[in-house]
């Protein structure tokens, strides 16, 4: 499918979106043998605390970023980014965002707070960045999963340090994990054909690799994190199901503990010092106390999970997964009591047709620093969904900038009002079939009040329902519409 880098938003914002492709530079790549360490930035005053959601938007358009209030629910800018994008890391304590466009090697960077500028630092043809990290304020580095390299970025004047072809890491780096001391840097790297993975230690000081870890057999590594004191690192194995304890002053794995074959997804809480791990091959959410090397697992059964996030004030685990069924999926979110490790609620997401591949892209989940709010990219249903952590209730869908697919246009015979939804009938005389999330703007009906812009909340055979409190019932009308897909989220961050 074919996406254009678009949003539904009003004149000013339309304007500040043209101005950014405008403006949108190349950075050449200058030798930099030392990166000089500074101090983190503080948060931008303009919101206390924020979330950052990527879509894309097909291969052979530009995606987008949106910025999320976390206090007021709403947007508070839309940036356009490069081709394919796949993953951002908060820089500088949240005043900066980096994220990897795999589709046209790139890295795109910018302010959250903020449309415009965007800085686009290129890599070496071939690159394809797919995963950003750091615990510094003057480098962010970048795993190339194309050319088997890291590369690291200062992030003052945002060009590539050396070395310049980047630091050699094995097949097809897919993850990044910097301890909290900036002492040790890994590299989780996937391998190819479900094999030949293995997992690099760098030194982000003189960007050397460290010699290889001892007592470790790598299959294909997916992920990898840090604890919060900086002794221990993680890494998954999707390969032969093992989460291994690095010691990394020892650079040696110090134990290891299955959590069975096919998991591909890890987060570390903090508050609590655990390790979550999904498995959607075997159904299962595991946690792994990382307060000792025995990383005592527990298992809770979650019908294919995707991906997980704990809240910071450490009472809660929310866990995204996903049911196929036929061409449609159905996603919900797992609320867990991270006391007691048990279900204590359930959240229905969405019901809609599968268009995004069964990955952690498909459903990305990230808690607001204050703990108040979880954000899920559903990248299926082309919206943000932000959950209230006091009742855990779905306060709003946000949808996602538009896209460039092919517009659906209709003829609109008939409306009916049923509370504050409006469902029309239609007939397709364009374009690709609707769909829930799609945003549409129907005219030349005798009722104003069926007309306007809206999102679809519903799709049935010949009709579509949006929410128009203003709508009448109506019937033998000749109206019109025009509909437009929005963009697929595929990465949510959350930054303090």
């Amino acid at each position: 499918m074919d996406y254009v880098a678009g949003v539904s938003m009003t004149g000013v914002r339309a304007a500040a979106v043209l101005v950014l492709m405008l403006i949108c530079i190349s950075c050449g790549e200058t030798y930099r043998p030392v990166a000089t360490p500074i101090p983190p930035l503080p948060p931008s005053p303009a919101f206390s605390h924020l979330a950052v959601v990527i879509s894309g938007n097909g291969s052979a358009h530009f995606g987008a970023s949106t910025t999320i209030d976390v206090s007021g629910d709403s947007a508070v800018s839309q940036s356009i980014l490069g081709l394919v994008p796949t993953q951002a890391a908060l820089v500088k304590n949240a005043t900066s965002v980096y994220v990897t466009n795999s589709g046209d090697d790139t890295v795109s960077t910018f302010s959250p707070s903020s449309a415009v500028p965007v800085t686009t630092i290129s890599l070496p043809t071939g690159s394809r960045p797919t995963f950003a990290a750091t615990t510094e304020g003057a480098t962010v580095y970048i795993a190339n999963s194309g050319s088997n390299t890291v590369t690291a970025i200062d992030t003052v004047s945002n060009v590539i340090e050396a070395p310049l072809p980047g630091i050699p890491v094995g097949v097809n780096p897919v993850a990044l994990a910097e301890t909290p001391n900036q002492q040790y840097l890994y590299s989780a790297n996937q391998g190819t054909g479900g094999s030949g993975g293995s997992v690099t230690s760098i030194d982000p000081v003189d960007r050397t690799v460290n010699p290889p870890i001892a007592n470790a057999t790598w299959i294909s590594p997916v992920f990898v994190v840090a604890r919060s004191d900086s002794n221990r690192v993680y890494v998954l194995d999707q390969g032969n199901g093992l989460v291994s304890a690095i010691d990394t002053a020892a650079n040696a794995v110090v134990n290891s503990v299955s959590v069975g074959a096919g998991a591909n997804f890890m987060a570390y809480d903090p508050t609590r010092n655990r390790v979550y791990v999904a498995n959607p091959a075997k159904n299962t959410v595991t946690y792994l106390d990382a307060s000792s090397d025995a990383l005592s697992p527990v298992v809770i059964p979650v019908t294919n999970p995707i991906s997980v996030a704990a809240l910071p004030d450490g009472s809660r685990a929310y866990i995204a997964s996903g049911t196929v069924n036929g061409g449609n999926v159905t996603l919900r979110v797992t609320v867990i009591n991270a006391l007691t490790g048990s279900v204590s609620s359930t959240i229905p997401i969405s019901t809609v047709p599968k268009v995004c591949a069964s990955n952690p892209s498909e459903l990305s989940i990230a808690a607001s620093a204050d703990s108040t709010r979880v954000y899920v990219g559903n990248c299926d249903a082309g919206n943000v969904a932000i959950i209230q952590t006091l009742n855990d209730t779905i306060v709003l869908q946000m949808p996602a900038p538009l896209s460039a697919a092919q517009p659906s246009t209709l003829d609109i015979t008939a409306a009916t009002q049923s509370g504050p939804n409006t469902t029309y009938a239609y007939t397709l005389i364009s374009g690709p079939p609707l769909v829930v999330g799609a945003f549409i703007t129907i005219e030349n009906m005798a009722d104003l009040g069926n007309n306007g812009s809206f999102s679809i909340i519903g799709v049935g055979t010949g009709t579509f329902t949006v929410v128009n409190p203003s709508g009448v019932t109506a019937g033998s009308q000749d109206g019109s519409g025009s509909s437009v897909k929005p963009q697929n989220p595929v990465f949510v961050v959350a930054g303090p």
